[in-house]
């Protein structure tokens, strides 16, 4: 009886853990498997594999969130590799290989895709899943990092927000890109300020002691809190009224035209 109690409440802590915990350490493993994969692949040139993003910090969400991988080779890679590497992900997981965001580099950080906010992130907080030697490029300044956020970044998520401000409804494609437009200028204004690659909890915890004038911060934690319970946001989209006026506080933070 003592022997079936156990088992019974040894299942019931199973049955009742955090599904995004249970979500991690999947992800996790995948990431592990594929890395050997990797290394096996790029033979000599393979110089190691690292999680980065929510996997390595804090804040995985089981539906949102992407897997983040850094490779770093001796030479960066070709794009036939790439197109390679990225089918072994899928062929190794149908559910977590499409998942996968790849950041990759040469031995230099010279080449490839690993914009500053990025190697912030691989410098702070990259766990190796497989690797030969450690190689850590120059830490991006605070003004390398507002010159990187004050382009692509800001342009592409004002089009995207903007896009959504004029819509009437939202696809169900849709949903992962609109929660995402919603929570990025908190993590914007973070790393403007610090220069550093935070969570989107730490951002709102930051922003929450370090207003931003004109930032609707609990547009911004209304969305975290959607992202935590892997909900649709269809009960936010009424909020897009809000985005323009999103637009203009991260603007006038960085000094452009809204």
């Amino acid at each position: 009886m003592v022997i079936a109690s156990q088992i019974a409440r040894q299942r019931g802590e199973m049955t009742h853990e955090d599904p995004d915990t249970v979500a991690r350490a999947a992800a996790i493993d995948f990431a592990r498997r594929l890395a050997q994969r990797w290394h096996q692949a790029l033979g000599a040139d393979f110089i190691g594999a690292y999680l980065i993003g929510s996997l390595a910090h804090d804040g995985f969400s089981r539906r949102y969130s992407d897997v983040d991988l850094a490779l770093v080779t001796a030479a960066g890679l070709l794009g036939s590799t790439l197109d390679r590497l990225r089918g072994e992900a899928i062929a190794l997981s149908a559910a977590w290989g499409p998942k996968v965001s790849l950041f990759w580099t040469d031995r230099h950080f010279s080449c490839g895709r690993f914009p500053p906010l990025d190697r912030i992130d691989y410098l702070d907080y990259a766990v190796p899943l497989t690797e030969r030697e450690r190689v850590r490029p120059p830490r991006p300044t605070l003004a390398e990092i507002r010159e990187y956020l004050r382009g692509a970044p800001f342009a592409g998520w004002v089009e995207r927000v903007r896009g959504f401000a004029a819509a009437e409804a939202l696809a169900p494609q849709d949903r992962k890109t609109y929660l995402r437009a919603l929570l990025y200028p908190g993590r914007f204004c973070y790393s403007w300020l610090t220069g550093r690659m935070g969570s989107n909890e730490g951002a709102v915890a930051h922003l929450r002691e370090r207003p931003v004038r004109g930032l609707d911060i609990d547009l911004i934690e209304r969305a975290l809190q959607c992202r935590r319970s892997a909900a649709d946001p269809d009960a936010l989209f009424p909020e897009r009224g809000a985005l323009p006026g999103q637009i203009e506080a991260c603007a006038a933070l960085l000094g452009v035209p809204a």
